[in-house]
């Protein structure tokens, strides 16, 4: 099994980092803020006023360390990477199941189906944990009968409709799972975010996307032709396609956690003239070191039967998918919480 290497996040604006032998340095000004070996390093992600050196770039492609430049907010802005790995003929055959309306159906149902299962599990938990709900109970009904639709229909628009059904029926109860005062969720705003849950759950979802890319990009797959969600210039596709799988049981609970174990207070925000919310310097440092925890926690692999790292999910993901796109597999197998 691949090994997770540790990602390295740039938070300190007008930082600087060059490489030095077989390291990367991170300075600020002429004080050296540390000194990291590359071959630990798998990501490099700068946020907002960062400068890395051409050196450092080149470094980078040629180790396959992925170095990612969002905006001080979070927005992710671009990725500089290595030259492209595997067969030509699998990013052919990608392309081809792509344009096709069935071969498109079938991997879409199977990314829904487990997204929205994987919804579920998350609010059959809140039940276990926190006694009954009425509204969540009702939920969980609704989301058991999308499953059975998602099931039998071979129509990719169709099953867009259900996953936005079952996202809407699923958020409605969101506010139920939250139990701090200051974090209310009245539903899913994304550009911009305008409330601290929506401000969370927008910066989880950016980060675990460009894993998503690092990881089918290793294994020969294009991230920027999907099967669920159609081509438009500049987004991940495939990418937002594995996010799916991931939302619930990684972005969705972990963003529960922090809240709930008031690790972000409402002064860990600021709101913007535009009426976006978003996280201040320190809150976000804050969140960026929870998220590498949360990446090295180990689960089960329900189907490679495993233990694994979290961050590793989408590496795993993405192989299954790509044995399944070579002809390897009769069925790809989507990431299903159990």
């Amino acid at each position: 099994m691949k090994k997770l290497l540790n990602s390295l996040y740039i938070n300190q604006q007008k930082t600087y980092l060059h490489k030095q032998r077989e390291t990367i340095v991170v300075k600020l000004e002429d004080k050296k803020l540390g000194q990291f070996p590359i071959h630990n390093i798998g990501n490099i992600a700068c946020f907002g006023n960062v400068t890395v050196s051409p050196f450092l770039m080149g470094f980078c492609a040629e180790n396959n360390v992925n170095l990612t430049f969002y905006t001080e907010y979070g927005r992710y802005l671009c990725q500089v990477t290595g030259k492209p790995v595997g067969n030509v003929l699998l990013r052919r055959e990608q392309f081809r199941w792509a344009d096709s309306a069935e071969k498109s159906a079938d991997i879409t149902r199977l990314i829904i189906a487990a997204k929205v299962a994987n919804s579920r599990a998350v609010l059959q938990r809140e039940l276990r944990n926190h006694g009954d709900n009425p509204d969540i109970s009702a939920v969980i009904k609704q989301l058991a009968a999308t499953i059975r639709r998602c099931k039998v229909s071979n129509d990719v628009d169709q099953l867009r409709g259900l996953e936005g059904e079952a996202a809407a029926n699923y958020f409605g109860v969101f506010n139920d799972l939250i139990r701090v005062k200051g974090f209310e969720f009245s539903g899913r705003v994304r550009r911009p975010p305008t409330d601290h849950v929506n401000a969370l759950l927008s910066f989880a979802y950016s980060l675990i996307t460009q894993e998503c890319v690092s990881a089918l990009t290793g294994v020969g797959l294009d991230p920027y032709v999907g099967f669920l969600h159609k081509d438009r210039p500049g987004r991940p596709s495939l990418a937002l396609d594995l996010l799916e799988e991931f939302r619930s049981y990684w972005a969705e609970r972990f963003v529960l956690t922090l809240i709930n174990r008031k690790q972000f207070q409402e002064n860990d925000f600021i709101v913007e003239s535009t009426g976006a919310v978003r996280l201040t310097d320190t809150a976000r440092k804050q969140f960026l070191t929870a998220h590498q925890e949360r990446k090295q926690q180990e689960i089960q692999h329900p189907y490679l039967l495993e233990k694994i790292p979290i961050g590793l999910l989408p590496h795993c993901q993405a192989m299954l998918l790509a044995r399944h796109v070579r002809g390897d597999t009769q069925h790809y197998t989507p990431f299903l919480v159990k």
